[in-house]
């Protein structure tokens, strides 16, 4: 348990974007787990927690408590809820910083949280069915994990994972199965607002892909506001301050050095792929990322 916490530790001070959401959803969950245990025991009756931080359907609600399109994403109720939304958090986290750098990983999160809380407001407010489901309330950062799931996806639709039971699969055919999944939930009145936040997240992170290989990045924006609120909160010192030039925009070493070593591999693999099949047999990005090597 000793390495656990160590590896945890040393994972936050080195600002892993990809811990800390994990350990904010931890805390979050724990905190709320608390609040569930005490109120019961001692028969308090106590405000309920989820209407004052989970997204409502109603909007005149919602614009009294505009904060709970952020804190919903980072809340959840129950231990399996917490668990897969996690384990698949860190998985294709992990798959996704090997593309991308860690403030896209942050941007997108909180972005697919965003597209997951409008479609289930867009929803209950306009589907005959949802509209007879109200007072509901949205929790759970399943649209954020979506939007990570599917970004990987369709970035790289012949990145593989190797599943238990299962062998190897396509990435891409583990997310059109969840897609096709939640769309076929829909009509389950258990948790309608679930599956449609993941639809939503699913959509970012489709689109996000798409428009990041044609050069365009959609979480670019919302990184510039955090790194400026950030810096609102960062103390002044009366000493000068020297220019320090980093290796890419606004990455760390530690960043940077995990995105060189993984670009490396990367590159090897490309060219073991033309001495084994030859170039011919490389994908349009394949030979796309091999272009852009020979220009660095």
């Amino acid at each position: 348990m000793g390495g656990i916490f160590s590896y945890i530790k040393n994972r936050f001070r080195q600002r892993d974007i990809l811990i800390q959401l994990i350990l904010i959803n931890a805390v979050v969950f724990l905190v709320l787990a608390f609040n569930f245990v005490i109120t019961k025991l001692f028969l308090i009756n106590s405000f309920e927690p989820i209407q004052y931080i989970g997204v409502p359907e109603n909007i005149e609600l919602l614009m009294k408590r505009p904060w709970t399109l952020l804190t919903y994403m980072f809340s959840h109720q129950g231990f399996f809820h917490i668990f897969f939304n996690m384990l698949l958090l860190y998985w294709f986290g992990q798959i996704f910083l090997g593309y991308f750098n860690s403030q896209n990983l942050r941007s997108l999160y909180l972005l697919g949280g965003l597209a997951g809380a409008l479609i289930y407001i867009l929803a209950f407010n306009t589907i005959p069915l949802y509209k007879e489901m109200h007072p509901s309330f949205l929790i759970g950062a399943s649209a954020s994990v979506m939007a990570i799931i599917f970004a990987v996806a369709f970035y790289n639709p012949r990145a593989e994972i190797g599943l238990l039971f299962f062998g190897t699969v396509k990435i891409i055919y583990i997310a059109i199965f969840l897609f096709v999944l939640d769309f076929l939930s829909l009509g389950d009145t258990s948790n309608p607002g679930g599956h449609i936040a993941h639809i939503g997240g699913a959509i970012l992170g489709f689109c996000y892909a798409k428009l990041y290989l044609k050069g365009i990045n959609i979480t670019s924006w919302l990184t510039n506001v955090i790194d400026w609120v950030g810096n609102l909160f960062k103390p002044r010192s009366s000493k000068p301050k020297m220019k320090v030039k980093y290796k890419s925009s606004k990455e760390r070493d530690y960043d940077y050095n995990k995105r060189k070593h993984q670009e490396s591999e990367e590159i090897d693999r490309i060219l073991d792929k033309i001495k084994t099949s030859g170039y011919s047999s490389l994908t349009e990005q394949e030979k796309r990322r091999l272009f852009d090597a020979s220009k660095k």
